[in-house]
């Protein structure tokens, strides 16, 4: 079993960039992941910038987040991740305009396990397995860019 991953795997979302990257920010997951409820515990508004920290629960997963590096503009963030009792790992990701006028994203994952539990987890992680889990994120970013639009929303991103 390996104590450490990296795994990187690139979408095009149907949004232009400026559209698509804030569905990258902890409020704007809310938009598109089911259960997706961050807790913020510095920055309670939940703002995003470089030294928020939030909380994630999934199934009897804890997770504790701060965002390391947050650049707008360039349309690139990258958060520090800690489960506890499994794993610790670094989330970036990347956006910028693709030939059609979508977005190109780029996401990658460093995990390090911490324990027996994180090396069962990141063995479950394949390249395959990575891709097949950051392509459900295509489809369902995609699904809510489309149906977004065709409600004529317009979103105050921080």
């Amino acid at each position: 079993m390996t104590s450490q991953l990296e795994r990187s795997h690139k979408i095009i979302l149907c949004g232009p960039v400026d559209r698509v990257f804030p569905l990258f920010t902890p409020i704007g997951e809310t938009l598109w992941v089911d259960g997706w409820e961050p807790e913020f515990l510095h920055l309670h508004s939940g703002e995003t910038q470089q030294g928020m920290v939030f909380r994630t629960v999934h199934g009897d997963e804890t997770t504790l987040w701060a965002c390391a590096d947050w650049d707008p503009a360039g349309h690139r963030v990258r958060y520090v991740r800690v489960t506890p009792d499994s794993r610790f790992g670094f989330v970036e990701v990347a956006c910028r305009k693709a030939i059609d006028g979508g977005t190109e994203a780029t996401i990658a994952y460093t995990f390090t396990a911490l324990n027996a539990v994180g090396k069962s987890y990141l063995s479950a992680l394949t390249e395959d397995a990575f891709a097949r889990m950051i392509e459900a994120w295509k489809v369902r970013i995609d699904a809510w860019l489309l149906a977004d639009a065709s409600a004529g929303s317009r979103h105050d991103w921080n």
